[in-house]
């Protein structure tokens, strides 16, 4: 299968980036909107590709955009998001707890 430059520089910089580079799949489609690039990674490696409030993915995305420019093609980068999704809520709950709540929970 022949790889594309934008493709490569996807798994490059991703299996860079994780912890389980062997499971790094990246799959290109081309449609009328240009170039879509599926990125799938390992389930425990998810919030790093993501990063902190998706600081990681917007950069991922912004540098694609320059790559895309290069080879004359609009990019863009879909996470395919593990199966079952998250087991639990992303934020934290909106109940507030007091400081002796918060000891009470750590203590076994």
């Amino acid at each position: 299968m022949a790889t594309f430059k934008d493709q490569e520089f996807v798994e490059v910089v991703a299996k860079f980036l994780v912890d389980n580079p062997d499971d790094v799949m990246v799959t290109r489609t081309i449609d009328e909107r240009g170039v879509l690039l599926t990125l799938k990674v390992n389930p425990q490696d998810m919030g790093t590709v993501i990063g902190r409030s998706g600081n990681t993915a917007k950069a991922f995305r912004t540098l694609l955009r320059v790559v895309g420019a290069k080879i004359n093609a609009r990019v863009n980068l879909k996470l395919e998001e593990p199966e079952g999704g998250p087991e639990r809520p992303l934020r934290p709950s909106s109940r507030t707890s007091s400081v002796k709540d918060v000891v009470e929970d750590l203590e076994l």
